[in-house]
């Protein structure tokens, strides 16, 4: 073994990590219960290190933390740890020097084409260190980049896979799949109107993990399964030039908030991808495991309350640490915006698994100084029982509300009975947020997301296609209140087209003119579908790619959305930060009297006053036959109809001053929403 070179000095505890400074960079590393930790240093993509560093204890610790201070010559290069400590796994200790480890700080990483080679199978065991963290340059030019700062009132999300928005063949954009990619479509993404766009997760993870239940090898699609919580996925860069990943990003960043857009990322930080007992060595299994995890403290097992295999143990003090450390590095060096937190129920776990009425990590990341003006989404459950839509802890949170979601998908098939309901989603819920000072902003509304079907297969699928998935159908929900018209999926009977393309017109009126913050499914407005499939997290090809050979094919639908949220944005009662008051909104029946709550026809209207002569009426059919509405009088001049999902394309959005006008009454076909405006 060579003599150490790149060791210069005993380096210092602080920052985690590997930090620049004059004199070269500093190291430092947690681990409580190693006994001994090393470096490992790479050249480009050599299998083996050419210097090996032993850290020594006496000198290179301070406390659980191990620390070194290098030369500036370790740019560009690869570097892994090394760390030894008891395997009691009853005890929940795993260390084994055998394994080359990611730093858990690690803000880009390096062989990452070589996810394929490692063997998820291998008891723990990781091959080599094909993968390793890597040293790269963090300068870059923000070219004085300012965040949008958008109230939460003037937020419209789009929901999008990065990769699959512009990886599709026919894409059109010459870096496809790719954070460059997202740069060529901001001029649609202005034109459609949208103001976030919320980006599925992009912490480094292995797409080659899901094995071969098919007779080929599934692909992780989603990305739900991180390794890396610091580092933006090498994968998803246009070149694979090491550190492109990082430089990438930052471009992507700041070309999207030039044109007003902001950047929400979905975070992993309830699991990682080391899954549960016979699960791969990445990180922090081999860095201290018993700090880093739930564990059954009889027996050392993990824990999992995701469904994932393992579940962190994000209330521990270090790994809150963490935790804070990731998201203020977003913050500060990718300029991020916002975070929606997967299955952030977990988030308020204590040591022993148990929900926390106060959770020291949801509060302290709701009033770190850093994170002050960036929004919080939580997905508010987890797989250990947990849904705490409408009381999540805190009122900064904003939450995705799986009861908007349902509700409305339930109005609109028609069950029975759903039109208190509906009125009460279409309101912001006052039922779960009109409390301790929440407004209808804590409401993240959605009536598809990533995790189901997409709204043009809401419609056209009663029941899940998942056979794809290599789990004979088992996977993904069953319930999902779809219904498919008359055929099960694609159709060219023109009189199901119809009904279709109403249904999904009546949910996106819905979503646009209900209080709360609308989340749009990317490619919804292109009627992009998943062959039926409603959990399509391995389905990287044309299953979940955007095909926009559909933005000429549903123009039409394209231009309704896109006026659908200038309508939105133009008319500030719809997304006000309050719950109507008496004065503001009434609802009648269809004879214009009192609305039948409980009726089987889902039929109701309502009235919103925007001031002393303005108002608009919403009318709702989503019974099976066509009804007329008595309506109330205008409180001046006559109705005109804004929006109408009954009409095609351009008249169901005609341009003002090209509106009919209504006197009385509206005839409402079945499973149609009118709008008028005065």
């Amino acid at each position: 073994m060579a003599v150490p070179t790149l060791l210069t000095g005993p380096g210092k505890p602080l920052p985690l990590g590997l930090s620049q400074s004059d004199t070269g960079f500093n190291l430092a590393v947690f681990s409580r219960h190693a006994t001994g930790v090393g470096l490992l240093v790479f050249d480009s993509d050599d299998r083996e290190p050419v210097e090996v560093i032993a850290l020594d204890p006496s000198s290179n610790r301070s406390g659980d933390i191990w620390h070194a201070q290098l030369s500036s010559d370790i740019r560009g290069k690869g570097y892994a740890l090394r760390v030894e400590g008891p395997w009691c796994p009853d005890h929940g200790h795993r260390f084994d020097p055998r394994l080359p480890l990611i730093d858990p700080y690690a803000i880009a990483l390096t062989g990452t084409s070589d996810w394929h080679k490692v063997d998820v199978d291998l008891l723990g065991k990781q091959p080599n260190a094909l993968v390793r963290a890597l040293v790269t340059d963090v300068e870059f030019d923000w070219q004085g980049d300012t965040p949008p700062r958008l109230p939460w009132s003037e937020t419209v999300i789009y929901e999008t896979h990065l990769r699959g928005l512009t990886v599709h063949p026919l894409s059109g954009v010459v870096h496809r799949g790719s954070y460059l990619g997202v740069i060529e479509t901001i001029p649609y993404l202005c034109v459609l109107g949208i103001t976030a766009i919320e980006l599925m997760p992009v912490q480094e993870f292995s797409e080659f993990e899901m094995g071969h239940r098919t007779g080929k090898p599934l692909r992780n699609y989603w990305g739900y399964n991180p390794v890396a919580l610091f580092a933006p996925k090498a994968g998803y860069a246009s070149t694979s030039r090491p550190g492109a990943a990082v430089a990438e990003f930052k471009t992507m960043v700041r070309e999207l908030h030039r044109a007003g857009i902001e950047v929400i990322l979905d975070v992993v930080f309830n699991h990682t991808a080391e899954a549960g007992e016979h699960g791969p060595t990445f990180s922090f299994r081999g860095l201290d495991n018993s700090i880093y995890y739930l564990l059954e403290p009889e027996t050392g097992c993990y824990i999992d309350y995701t469904g994932c295999g393992n579940t962190l143990n994000c209330n521990h003090p270090v790994v809150r640490s963490l935790i804070m450390d990731c998201l203020r590095h977003w913050v500060s060096s990718f300029h991020i915006d916002g975070f929606r937190f997967d299955l952030a129920s977990i988030l308020g776990r204590d040591t022993e698994g148990r929900l926390l009425a106060n959770p020291p990590l949801l509060g302290q990341i709701a009033e770190d100084p850093l994170l002050r003006h960036t929004k919080l989404i939580a997905e508010a459950w987890d797989l250990g029982g947990a849904f705490q839509v409408g009381h999540f802890p805190g009122r900064r949170w904003a939450e995705w509300n799986s009861c908007f979601r349902d509700d409305v998908r339930r109005f609109w098939r028609g069950d029975p009975g759903m039109a208190g309901a509906f009125a009460t989603r279409l309101c912001g819920s006052a039922d779960l947020y009109h409390r301790d000072q929440e407004s209808p902003i804590n409401s993240i509304n959605f009536v598809t997301c990533h995790d189901g079907f997409t709204l043009s297969d809401l419609v056209s699928y009663a029941r899940k296609h998942n056979e794809a998935n290599g789990d004979n159908n088992r996977d993904g929900v069953t319930e999902n209140y779809s219904e498919n018209n008359g055929v099960e999926g694609p159709t060219e009977d023109d009189a199901i087209e119809s009904v279709r393309l109403r249904q999904i017109k009546n949910f996106l009126v819905t979503l646009l003119a209900s209080r709360g913050v609308p989340m749009l499914l990317g490619g919804d407005e292109l009627r992009r579908s998943q062959r039926g499939n409603n959990n399509a997290y391995c389905q990287d090809n044309e299953i979940s790619w955007y095909d926009w050979r559909l933005a000429h094919e549903n123009a039409g639908l394209r231009r309704f959305v896109s006026r659908l949220i200038a309508f939105r944005k133009a008319h500030l009662v719809l997304r006000a930060e309050a719950f109507y008051s008496d004065l503001e909104i009434a609802w009648f029946g269809i004879d214009g009297g009192p609305p039948e709550w409980h009726s089987r026809e889902n039929r109701i209207g309502c009235t919103i006053r925007e001031g002393s002569s303005s108002a608009l009426c919403l009318l709702f059919n989503a019974g099976s036959r066509p009804c007329r509405f008595v309506l109330p009088a205008p409180p001046s001049g006559k109705w005109r109809v804004a929006i109408d999902t009954a009409q095609t394309s351009p008249a169901d959005m005609p341009d003002r001053g090209c509106e009919r006008t209504l006197v009385g009454e509206a005839n409402l076909i079945e499973r149609s929403s009118v709008i008028l405006a005065c």
